[in-house]
């Protein structure tokens, strides 16, 4: 379900994100989807982080390690502390 977000910009801005859009064929609400989109993908911490470890998991996988082998390293490191 869409739901509206409403956001304040002065006039003369307005006008011209409208001329710019148009030149695009879009409107000035599917260019701000886009934008907001964009800005979500490239800053989603969460997501970056979940790379970050699917990323580090296959690498580990690649070189023989498995799930218990990183559940008792990090049991090592933790008990060291």
């Amino acid at each position: 379900m869409e739901s509206q977000l409403i956001v304040r910009i002065d006039k003369n801005t307005k006008q011209r994100l409208s001329r710019i859009v148009r030149m695009e064929g879009m409107t000035a609400s599917a260019k701000v989807r886009e934008l907001v989109n964009s800005y979500i993908e490239e800053n989603d911490f969460s997501r970056l982080v979940g790379d970050l470890w699917d990323n580090a998991a296959r690498k580990l996988k690649k070189k023989g390690y498995t799930a218990r082998d990183v559940e008792d390293a990090i049991r090592k490191v933790r008990a060291t502390k």
